[in-house]
């Protein structure tokens, strides 16, 4: 089985900043609709996966939503603004930027709360973007920072590649792409990953989509323009240097066994798809 572009040349411990290659090959299995299998498919929002479902565990979840009246640099903007960031995704506990590699690669952390009775997940991630003429990419994966060590109440997952697609759609609008392979560090019950996408996934994008209609209005009244995804010069971050990172491997984490756990039909909030 051939691995993206990206985790193959991860597979040492030398942590890399994605290339053109590494985008063009993002790109490619986001718009392939080879050997991915459609889960969901309602109000403008598809969702497919690829891999063993039986396996349960690291899965390719891609989905795809049509945003009308929003551009595609609006979303850019949207996916990169981590303070906008905290008023649409319900499902983030906390997030922030470590350092800057470069001018369009960074290191952040990121954890978020899982279906309840599921323990809550975290990742530490090196994200690289690239703005192609009316499309935009952002991608990342996972890696280890001395700083930034699993913590006790999260289980430290694994990103093994994410990312965005934002293709321009018309003078307005745009379709987004989210594509994720990402090993939760854990044997999930079935219901799960059914859960992810039937709920879960169409919901998170329908929430994009919203955080993309509002958030000229939101960022007219703060900085409107501080964008240091846009002007690096105003990027105030630590440098990071890619020697103090190593690539993330799953097996040097802790798994746990969570496939006996029943649904807990108490949690809705991500039933309101």
């Amino acid at each position: 089985r051939s691995l993206p572009a990206a985790s193959a040349r991860a597979l040492g411990d030398m942590v890399y900043i994605p290339d053109d290659s590494d985008f063009s090959s993002f790109r490619d299995q986001c718009e392939s609709l080879e050997g991915w299998h459609c889960r969901y498919n309602k109000a403008g929002v598809t969702v497919w996966s690829q891999g063993q479902e039986e396996s349960c565990t690291v899965q390719k979840i891609k989905t795809r939503i049509s945003c009308k009246d929003v551009p595609a640099e609006t979303l850019y903007d949207v996916l990169h603004d981590t303070r906008y960031r905290k008023k649409w995704d319900s499902n983030m506990i906390e997030t922030y930027d470590i350092g800057r590699l470069t001018v369009n690669a960074d290191v952040g952390y990121y954890s978020w709360k899982c279906p309840s009775p599921l323990k809550n997940r975290d990742f530490v991630t090196l994200r690289s973007w690239l703005p192609l003429g009316n499309d935009y990419m952002i991608i990342n994966y996972s890696v280890k920072h001395p700083k930034y060590p699993p913590r006790k109440d999260f289980v430290r997952a694994v990103s093994l590649q994410t990312g965005y697609l934002i293709k321009a759609n018309g003078a307005s609008g745009c379709i987004l792409y989210y594509l994720t392979q990402v090993d939760p560090r854990g044997s999930l019950p079935k219901w799960v990953v059914n859960r992810v996408s039937q709920f879960v996934a169409p919901k998170a994008m329908k929430k994009i989509y919203k955080a993309g209609l509002k958030y000229p209005e939101w960022k007219r009244k703060h900085d409107p323009g501080y964008k240091p995804w846009v002007y690096p010069e105003q990027n105030t971050l630590p440098s990071v240097s890619l020697t103090e990172l190593s690539v993330q491997h799953a097996d040097s984490l802790e798994n746990i066994d969570e496939t006996g756990l029943p649904e807990d039909h108490l949690s809705t909030s991500d039933h309101e798809a």
